[in-house]
């Protein structure tokens, strides 16, 4: 976030020249994706390039260096390591324990194959999100689960895979203990719980839309053919809900998501030990020589790594683009030239918003650029209610930053499922996958339909006032139900 007397950067070529680092790290992902060969650690050398093209271009370097440490040593940065070093662990547990021979055993059992499977493993994803409210942690924690288990009963690798991001996406966008739910109720003066109770039909009626899209694309004919030859699980691995369950419980009940990770991880390891699928010395233990692992704790931390150091230089970057105030002046220019109507602000909200997220490697930051400023003071011009404003804001957030790769939870996502498939020996879905999750799109149609919902609404609502009041002016009329929520 950029502090109040943080001096504004100046680079060489005014506004294309503040954008062209991001450019430069876009292309880079870009390019890795469409040839196959995108994950955190080949995005390394893309940040890397782009922090150097910024160097130079920056009028005053001492200052663009302060820039790049301050991104990588904000609360953001801070807060994402821990959690995810404890979700990393945590994976390695669950798919240590067994659960993956449970969930087969549900699928064997149950007939939960194929598109089945898909929405079960969407679901597991949306009640874990909503209750740590971390994407990213969602991902870590149970994509090495998840995945290999569902390619193994027959569903289509790809839409499995957006499964698995859109379960984690509708958490970050419900959950009350997200960090963009905290953001955007904060930032508009409404109450978090005012603000979750009328977001809740928004975020179903998008999930409704994912159900429907993996119950009939979720299958895959190939993969089904085969599901009766797999082993058919077993049950004792279902044990290993339990540490979700805790991790879940503990975070519902507003203790700090830390806290109830590394619980999860403890209570893991002790489920894990009970049921006989691992030893204490598959926990930690001296290795046999120099450089070999001590266990599940180091195997954990090491497969967050590249995702870890990703993710301090694209924040890096993402400070940069504050502290140059690119955003801003483009934002406060759209602002001024286009919103001239309720109707135009809420879409200008969900406009402004998308943009704001566009080059931002992480969402709250982009909800913190936009949601103090111009969206409050377009709520309060046009009469928009605190709470419609938030659900406005933190519903487009968690839309194309959900698609685009260069966004810290698409990467993570990308690695997370490329390294479970590589493990269990499954098929692996494009690296462009993420441009199909259903989530976004299908919250993007939910926001248009609600706006031009409420935009007829409030246009019968003024007819019937003017006919109550004799035919009395219409843009008195309107002024009075303006501030529904």
């Amino acid at each position: 976030m950029q502090q109040q007397d943080t001096k504004e950067l100046v680079f060489r070529g005014g506004v294309v020249g503040a954008l062209v680092p991001l450019m430069v790290l876009v292309a880079g992902l870009i390019y890795l994706s469409v040839f196959e060969r995108a994950g955190t650690q080949p995005f390394w050398a893309c940040a890397w390039l782009a922090m150097g093209v910024g160097l130079f271009l920056c009028r005053d370097r001492s200052a663009y260096c302060e820039s790049l440490l301050r991104g990588m040593g904000n609360h953001t940065a801070t807060a994402i390591i821990a959690l995810w070093l404890l979700a990393g662990v945590f994976g390695k547990l669950m798919m240590a324990g067994g659960l993956i021979d449970g969930l087969q055993w549900i699928g064997a059992s149950m007939g939960a194959t194929g598109g089945v499977f898909v929405v079960l493993a969407f679901a597991i994803c949306m009640v874990f999100s909503l209750g740590t409210g971390t994407s990213v942690g969602t991902v870590i924690g149970l994509g090495p689960v998840l995945y290999p288990a569902g390619v193994m009963l027959g569903a289509d690798p790809t839409m499995l895979a957006v499964a698995l991001l859109s379960g984690a996406a509708f958490g970050d966008n419900l959950s009350p203990v997200s960090d963009t739910t905290i953001v955007s109720s904060f930032t508009q003066g409404a109450q978090v719980a005012d603000v979750i109770r009328t977001r809740l039909p928004l975020a179903l009626s998008a999930a409704a839309i994912c159900v429907v899209i993996f119950l009939l694309a979720g299958g895959s004919e190939t993969a089904l053919a085969e599901v009766p030859a797999l082993a058919s699980g077993n049950a004792l691995g279902l044990v290993m809900l339990l540490p979700l369950a805790v991790v879940v419980g503990l975070a519902l009940k507003r203790r700090h998501i830390i806290e109830a990770m590394f619980f999860g991880n403890l209570v893991a390891m002790l489920c894990a030990l009970v049921i006989g699928a691992i030893s204490l010395g598959d926990i930690f233990a001296l290795p046999a020589q120099r450089g070999e692992s001590t266990g599940l704790i180091e195997n954990g931390i090491a497969s967050v790594t590249g995702a870890v150091l990703f993710a301090l230089m694209v924040l890096a970057l993402t400070q940069v683009i504050l502290d140059a105030g690119l955003m801003r002046r483009l934002l406060d220019k759209a602002n001024d030239s286009l919103i001239t109507s309720r109707t135009g602000a809420e879409t200008g909200i969900v406009a402004v918003t998308v943009a704001a997220s566009i080059p931002l490697s992480a969402n709250a930051p982009a909800l913190l650029l936009v949601g103090p400023g111009l969206v409050r003071k377009l709520a309060e011009k046009f009469g928009i209610a605190p709470e419609r404003s938030a659900n406005l804001m933190d519903c487009a957030v968690c839309t194309v930053f959900f698609l685009l790769p260069w966004h810290i939870a698409v990467a993570v996502w990308q690695q997370v499922i490329a390294a479970s498939a590589a493990e269990a020996g499954v098929a692996a879905p494009s690296a462009m996958a993420s441009f199909f999750t259903p989530y976004p799109w299908a919250m993007l149609v939910v926001l248009a339909i609600s706006i031009t919902w409420r935009a007829r609404s409030s246009r019968k609502q003024g007819t019937h006032a003017q006919q109550a009041a004799g035919g009395g002016n219409h843009e008195t009329v309107l002024a009075a139900p303006a501030r529904e929520v």
